[in-house]
């Protein structure tokens, strides 16, 4: 095993004529496309801004900036959780990657959570609506089109995931198809109801209702969220030698670009349209 690892350089790629393997190299190329990308939607909102037109709506009185410094704060712990997930892949510690990638999963639910209820309550309580003014417009652009991003990543985890339970025998391999998607199936569950739960616990956190009353309202959904997590961290006890290792290093990695990406797009986009608001 230490003789295979020492010949495993997860920096360059001898194979290629750039030295660098070709899935990050990809990674980089589609990461660049996207700065443009984003570069025009944060400029487009920050033009609008410095020339709103007449009758255009206060962000100070829209936004809750506590809860958006929250969601950041969640956001960019996950970057930590990416890249011990990546440190721990390089040296073929299975389980400390799966613990770290299932971590990663978890914040960037919770910060989905919160932009949903943030949505939810713009459009509900504060009436900002994507089609009612121009700062509706290019906000809801902009942070949707993050979100979605995140979203994206998040699915992603739950596959890289899902892979390392892959076992190494062909044999015991035959049935793995039916196990992984059962894990996706938990997965799904799993999400749908802890996104219900951070909805309902935010709802009733703005109508100061008691936990206990917050408990029984959403019994269904908490009961179901604590199951699955339980038999999702019942399932990462598994034992069974996997066909995945340190010779996947460069596929976490690749992901790992990608999630710290749509994390330094965040930081400019709460700078740009949340913090600025408030100078």
């Amino acid at each position: 095993m230490s003789s295979h690892a020492a010949t495993i350089d997860h920096h360059h790629d001898v194979t290629t004529s750039t030295g660098i393997p070709n899935k990050k190299l990809f990674m980089w190329a589609f990461l660049a496309s996207d700065c443009m990308f984003f570069g025009a939607l944060i400029s487009t909102h920050l033009i609008y801004r410095l020339h709103p037109p007449p009758g255009s709506p206060s962000p100070q009185k829209i936004f809750s900036i506590e809860l958006t410094s929250f969601s950041t704060f969640i956001l960019l712990m996950s970057s930590l959780l990416m890249a011990l997930a990546v440190n721990a892949i390089q040296k073929s510690h299975i389980k400390s990657t799966r613990h770290n990638l299932l971590g990663t999963i978890f914040f960037g639910l919770i910060f989905l959570g919160c932009q949903v209820y943030e949505f939810t309550h713009f459009v509900h309580e504060k009436g900002l609506t994507l089609s009612n003014s121009l700062f509706g417009s290019t906000f809801y652009t902009l942070t949707g089109t993050h979100g979605c991003h995140v979203a994206i990543g998040v699915l992603w985890l739950i596959l890289m995931y899902i892979r390392s339970f892959k076992p190494a025998d062909a044999e015991a391999g035959r049935p793995w198809l039916a196990v992984a998607f059962f894990h996706f199936l938990t997965f799904v569950v799993t999400i749908v109801a802890g996104m219900a739960t951070v909805l309902g616990y935010f709802h009733a956190r703005q109508l100061h209702e008691p936990l206990g009353q917050f408990v029984g309202q959403n019994l269904l959904a908490v009961g179901t969220s604590i199951v699955g997590l339980a038999i999702l961290a019942f399932l990462g006890r598994s034992r069974v030698p996997v066909e995945f290792g340190e010779a996947n290093a460069i596929d976490v990695e690749s992901m790992g670009l990608y999630w710290h990406f749509v994390d330094i797009v965040w930081i400019v986009i709460f700078t740009a349209v949340y913090l600025l608001e408030y100078l």
